[in-house]
């Protein structure tokens, strides 16, 4: 199929939006075969099936790198106690947040759960994601977590959408194991990755490295496992505090580092050597009225490349619009509408290895998104407000 009358973003830098006025795109299969002005066509794709997008706005599909969105129940009830005064932290000691969304989880079915998750993966499809990572972590157990991740898996056979999964067992010390973080890590997290890995369920390692969940000694305990088993990490570090989450992400050469908040200029060095995405999350700065923004000046000045995503969970990021966490990190974070459309495709698709999307180029998936705009900086400037045209996923409408 050949693309035609379209402004095309195709974001071959990172310097600017690499817009080609009165484009074509090319697609073989499920690849981009080649893309440029019409008046630059090859002779070989002009005679394939055409589709005019009526000089519409055409970008890679977006790509939701953060998300929480298989769980059971929600936590409506502790953003109302928030509202009221207490803590993120406070409630998570008195026995709510993370853990109070593990009752809920468990107690659901495998087929509730994934259910429950369509709803939230539908929202975000029709905001233009092609590919979506999904956590376990509610489960805290070794079959609730195996069931977390069977969903996640099985939101790619009922939507149009690729899934990558990470297993989060490292998410909170569920009740049974209180006060004894290091039993739970021994005798339930890394015995379920073993099984989540062995049945195909693992694409990736993630832990909650923080004052109200695991230290850096305990997830690198986990961390050790996944690197024997072959899998990448990544980790939720510095939201709340600095307890040395950037720099364990860094030495084990994760995939990304999530949240960030407290990161310093010296940990944005340790990511920058290390390779690793920063991946902020501007959705949970909102929901929890945090005052401690990520160092984004830092992260430019030392080339550490931004990922940004909805962090959709049922407590601290209900969030599933790509679009208002565009407009989110730039109006909170600072970022430029540039960064936050790169922070949605190309670095991405970075925090999750798969470089072979992201951007607009021969080679890569046509995993794309058409928009009813003028200009990409539109995308991230409006705020509830959905432009999104159609979006093409392997190449196909």
């Amino acid at each position: 199929m050949l693309l035609t009358n379209a402004h095309v973003v195709t974001l071959a830098r990172d310097a600017d939006y690499g817009l080609i006025s009165n484009g074509a795109v090319a697609l073989d299969g499920d690849r981009i075969a080649w893309v440029g002005a019409m008046a630059d066509l090859p002779a070989e794709h002009r005679d394939v099936p055409s589709r005019d997008l009526g000089g519409r706005l055409l970008t890679p599909g977006l790509i939701d790198c953060h998300t929480h969105v298989v769980y059971g129940g929600n936590r409506a009830a502790e953003f109302e106690l928030r509202l009221n005064g207490a803590s993120y932290e406070e409630v998570a000691r008195a026995g709510g947040g993370i853990v109070s969304t593990v009752t809920a989880t468990r107690a659901a079915s495998e087929e509730a759960l994934l259910a429950d998750a369509l709803t939230r993966v539908d929202a975000l499809i029709a905001e233009g994601v092609t590919l979506i990572e999904v956590k376990s972590g509610y489960g805290l157990s070794v079959e609730a977590e195996l069931k977390m991740l069977r969903a996640a898996r099985r939101i790619a056979e009922a939507r149009p959408v690729e899934v990558v999964t990470s297993f989060l067992g490292a998410h909170a010390t569920p009740p049974e194991y209180k006060d004894r973080p290091d039993a739970y890590i021994d005798e339930v997290c890394i015995p379920a990755l073993r099984a989540a890995h062995a049945e195909g369920l693992v694409d990736a390692v993630d832990g909650f490295c923080e004052g109200i969940a695991f230290d850096t000694a305990q997830i690198a305990r986990v961390f050790d496992v996944a690197r024997e088993l072959g899998l990448p990490v990544k980790l939720h570090a510095e939201q709340l505090s600095n307890i040395g989450g950037t720099q364990l992400a860094a030495r084990y050469g994760a995939l990304s580092a999530d949240h960030v908040e407290y990161a310093t200029e010296a940990d944005a060095r340790a990511l920058a050597a290390s390779g690793t995405v920063a991946t902020v999350l501007p959705g949970a700065f909102y929901t929890l009225r945090e005052t401690q923004a990520p160092p984004i000046q830092a992260f430019r000045d030392h080339g550490v490349p931004m990922a940004l995503a909805t962090d959709c969970n049922p407590g601290s990021s209900p969030l599933t619009s790509p679009l208002l966490t565009m407009n989110m990190a730039c109006t909170l974070f600072r970022m430029t509408p540039l960064e936050a459309l790169l922070g949605m495709t190309a670095h991405a698709a970075r925090a999750l290895g798969h470089g072979d999307r992201g951007r607009i180029a021969p080679g890569l998936r046509a995993d794309l998104a058409v928009w009813d705009a003028d200009h990409p900086s539109e995308l991230a400037y409006r705020i509830g407000f959905n432009p999104l045209h159609s979006r093409i996923f392997k190449g196909a409408s």
